[in-house]
């Protein structure tokens, strides 16, 4: 089931300004090293807590949910394209930034390199929308006042739908993460899909 508009109002809350990223079918130890980070400088942590110690570098929390990891961390370097892209080698990939103050929601749907699906700030999704995800921006058309900014709601929804992980307090909240760093991306540059109305130019942030 689809959650309500409300559902989400605990998540924007304790994750603002933060980027959630799922990667499919690896470890932990995969995602972190694919992250440029040492797995073995990772140490338990929990939620409230990850990134107080690191000294240099993004800090960044992972964790597992299912078949999923799950990695946390704050600010936007997770979707920059040297980040995401080699993130997804083999795998899918959806990761979600919003800092709500500024209304800079980006969303992204990856699959071995392959973007098939986004959301990119100030531009807005992308013209096509998969048919895996069709039934979902009904139900957002119709749930939601028109354009409405993601991270209300249809990004969590949307997230959902493609990995089939409902996020929850207790789901986000209650697993031992393991906490660390990771280098800081040389280029903020993001995915850009080569479309007519995107400019076809990818934008430095």
């Amino acid at each position: 089931m689809i959650a309500k508009p409300a559902d989400y109002t605990w998540l924007v809350e304790s994750v603002d300004g933060a980027c959630l990223t799922y990667v499919h079918g690896l470890t932990p130890e995969e995602v972190i090293a694919r992250r440029g980070g040492r797995p073995e400088s990772f140490t338990p942590t929990s939620f409230w807590d990850m990134g107080g110690t690191v000294e240099s570098g993004e800090p960044l929390g992972v964790t597992t949910i299912g078949d999923w990891v799950l990695t946390i961390e704050s600010g936007g370097s997770g979707i920059a394209e040297e980040v995401i892209m080699p993130l997804s080698a083999g795998t899918r990939v959806v990761s979600h930034y919003f800092l709500s103050i500024k209304d800079l929601d980006h969303f992204y749907w990856i699959e071995d390199g392959e973007l098939r699906f986004c959301f990119i700030a100030q531009e807005g999704y992308s013209e096509e929308v998969p048919d895996e995800l069709v039934e979902t921006m009904e139900r957002i058309d119709a749930l939601y006042p028109p354009l409405p900014t993601p991270h209300r709601g249809p990004m969590f929804l949307l997230a959902e739908r493609l990995t089939g992980i409902t996020l929850t307090p207790h789901l986000l909240e209650e697993p031992t993460y393991l906490g660390g760093a990771v280098p800081e991306p040389r280029s903020w540059t993001v995915p850009w899909p080569q479309r007519a109305g995107y400019g076809g130019n990818s934008p430095d942030r």
